[in-house]
């Protein structure tokens, strides 16, 4: 947990120190109380002493409390202040790190597991901050103020009152003992509800086709009852902590009493006036140790989910992207838009068998190069290494003449217009999802890009027309539609390199023969890379790289490689008729 405590501001330290002197205040101003009880209890027993004596004691008693209230008042204020902006910055640094992971770190950690980091840990963590951190600090101090305050009272009360404390301490370990590991256990139980949840929501289409939603909620049911046993089992060990503490406390009280009984018994006159004092100011601080230990029974509820809760989070902020910045944000420009492939291999991370092996082969400005295989052969793995989704693991891949690993990131990327396999919309509207990205609304450009990608046509129809809602995930557009928004998003950017990674599939052949047409228009605009699976989308391109198993078997134009490529050929005899081969 303190590590996590190195990410507060020095506002925030600042503001902490002055918590903690209120703090000190208050814990004054509770340990003073007693000596005013101990004046009181005096004037009362001594004869002859102005009731004018007491109401003053009384008053200055009443002062005393008032001013613990008013550093009690602003120690909260201060605390929650500290707490809520502490958990806001740690809300965008994970924000801000998730944002630089690649793939890879996204596997490891999964979307779940940092949904529930970036909500339910981190306000583990602004509960601690808000409470534990103060009472972490409280406790202590008015503990041993208080035994320092009793000690040589009297060895009967004071041997009562180390037995209390012993045994607390005990019990508060064992219980420390039994939750700690049920507390890791419960944020990894929160991330699998929070996955089955969101695969349920996701998939709710496929559920209902599939009549599964007595499955799904069978599976959602066990992973509900794991957490929610394991919620009950910590709540009831903490339970018990609670009665214990009061039991002891009034326990402790009843033996105060009655070891002052005995000593009062047993003592003379004048002893008996000093001894009833001793024991009434010794029981006031007997209730202040124990209320320490009260504190800390709290801080102890706290604190071992806070620092598991942190412990999460560091993990996240610790993790360093395995795809990082270089230095470049250039490259030659007598090579604009030109691609490398020299002797690529690509195996993914935890793989022992490569997936990409000896690729090379070059495209030119303003050329379009396909990729085609079977499932699996590796060609989005070969155009995901352009934008550095991830890094080769062997060879180069240059962009404009230089390795992509020596560009910024930011650079490289503003280079390349992408569409992904799954077409991927936000929530906002048709313009903002097509213009996405760039800092300024451009109208004309947004059109633009929408008539080359085919989409102008039904964006009119929608109520709205380009201001037109679009739900998260584009859930109110059909897949041709998105594959489509998608184009026009790349192709708004006007970028050197356009990488579509099989983002025609979903289109219809007339719409696909459209789309082909006006991205070969303005093809010396940008060097395209083209995932297909239909001969009939790539048969036009400049070359076509005929991938198996990872390694390049042919490449070429279509009528070279259905001469010299069987797998091509084969590919190509399995989609079209004997007329369109000669064609």
């Amino acid at each position: 947990m303190l590590r996590i405590c190195k990410y507060l501001s020095r506002g925030e330290i600042g503001q902490l120190l002055i918590g903690l002197v209120f703090v000190v205040a208050q814990i004054w101003f509770d340990l003073k109380l007693p000596d005013y009880i101990a004046d009181i209890t005096k004037l009362v027993e001594t004869r002859g002493s102005a009731m004018r004596d007491i109401w003053i004691a009384g008053g200055k008693m009443l002062l005393i409390s008032l001013c613990s209230v008013i550093c009690a008042v602003i120690t909260g204020f201060v605390a929650a202040r500290v707490g809520a902006s502490f958990s806001q910055r740690l809300r965008s640094l994970e924000f801000r790190q998730v944002e630089s992971f690649g793939p890879a770190e996204m596997e490891r950690f999964s979307t779940p597991s940092l949904i529930t980091r970036s909500t339910n840990d981190i306000t583990q963590i602004q509960m601690f901050v808000t409470m534990g951190l103060l009472l972490l600090v409280k406790a202590p101090i008015m503990a041993v103020w208080a035994v320092c305050k009793i000690a040589g009272k009297g060895v009967e009360w004071t041997t009562a009152t180390g037995v209390a404390v012993v045994f607390l301490l005990v019990m508060v370990a064992l219980i420390i003992h039994q939750v700690v590991p049920k507390f890791r256990s419960m944020q990894r139980l929160t991330d699998n509800l929070n996955q089955v949840a969101r695969e349920n929501l996701t998939g709710l289409r496929v559920v209902r086709a599939y009549n599964a939603e007595n499955y799904q909620e069978a599976k959602y049911a066990k992973a509900n009852k794991e957490l929610t046993d394991t919620y009950l089992f910590n709540n009831r060990m903490m339970a018990v902590m609670m009665p214990t503490m009061n039991t002891v406390m009034n326990g402790l009280m009843l033996a105060i009493y009655w070891i002052g009984a005995y000593l009062i018994n047993a003592a003379g006159l004048m002893d008996k006036l000093t001894l009833f004092s001793n024991m009434v100011v010794f029981s006031s601080y007997s209730v202040q140790v124990i209320m320490s230990f009260l504190m800390m029974s709290m801080v102890f509820v706290l604190l071992p989910r806070a620092d598991v809760s942190a412990q999460r989070l560091l993990e996240v902020l610790g993790t360093r992207p395995s795809v990082t910045d270089g230095r470049r944000d250039a490259g030659d420009p007598r090579l604009t838009g030109t691609i490398e492939f020299a002797h690529v291999d690509f195996a993914y991370p935890g793989s022992r068998e490569p997936m990409l092996q000896d690729i090379s082969f070059t495209a030119q400005p303003g050329q379009t190069v396909a990729f085609i295989g079977a499932t699996g052969s590796g060609k989005s793995s070969l155009v995901n290494l352009v934008p550095r989704f991830y890094d080769a693991t062997k060879g180069r891949v240059l962009v404009d003449g230089v390795d992509v690993r020596d560009y910024e990131l930011g650079a490289l990327r503003d280079k390349i217009g992408y569409v992904p396999q799954q077409s991927v919309l936000f929530s906002g509207t048709v313009a903002t999802n097509i213009g996405y990205g760039t800092p300024t609304r451009d109208d004309g450009g947004i059109r633009a890009a929408a008539s080359i990608a085919q989409a102008d046509a039904f964006i009119r129809q929608m109520e709205g027309g380009y201001d037109a809602a679009i739900a998260q995930g584009g859930a109110n557009v059909s897949g041709g539609q998105k594959q489509r928004l998608s184009i026009a998003r790349a192709v708004q950017r006007s970028p050197e390199i356009l990488v579509f990674d099989d983002s025609f599939s979903a289109l219809d052949f007339k719409t696909d023969r459209a789309v082909r047409d006006a991205l070969h228009a303005m093809r010396h605009h940008a060097t395209t890379l083209i995932v297909a699976q239909r001969i009939g989308t790539i048969m036009d391109a400049d070359r076509i790289v005929v991938l198996d198993a990872g390694r390049i078997v042919g490449q070429g134009t279509h009528h070279e490689l259905l001469e010299s490529c069987p797998i091509y050929r084969e590919i190509a005899e399995s989609q079209l008729n004997a007329d369109e081969l000669a064609a």
